[in-house]
């Protein structure tokens, strides 16, 4: 059994145990996430298609632990012009389990 969610402006397939790295959400480690926005469920073989969300279906997902991506360096420059700027980003995250998958 699986299902493909969205959250954060990005999709992700999800199956129960999995472990997720998704953009940061507003809740405290060990707190429970319930995703209602479900595009599609497989079960026994069968899959079901929302329109846009699976209508009753939703994801059960467990906060572990917040963090912060890797460094991603911006670098812009001009040839012959001595424009150059140098930035650095890391993406915050929310780590979190999949507890359970309601179709």
């Amino acid at each position: 059994m699986y299902a493909i969610i969205a959250s954060g402006g990005k999709q992700y397939r999800v199956q129960e145990g999995d472990t997720l790295y998704l953009e940061k959400l507003p809740v405290e480690p060990d707190q429970v996430v319930e995703i209602d926005q479900v595009l599609a469920v497989e079960k026994d073989g069968h899959l079901r298609v929302g329109t846009p969300w699976v209508e009753g279906a939703k994801v059960v997902l467990k906060a572990v632990r917040h963090g912060r991506g890797p460094k991603i360096i911006v670098f812009k420059y001009k040839p012959k012009k001595n424009y150059r700027r140098k930035k650095g980003h890391r993406q915050p995250f929310t780590q979190v389990v999949v507890e359970k998958i309601e179709a």
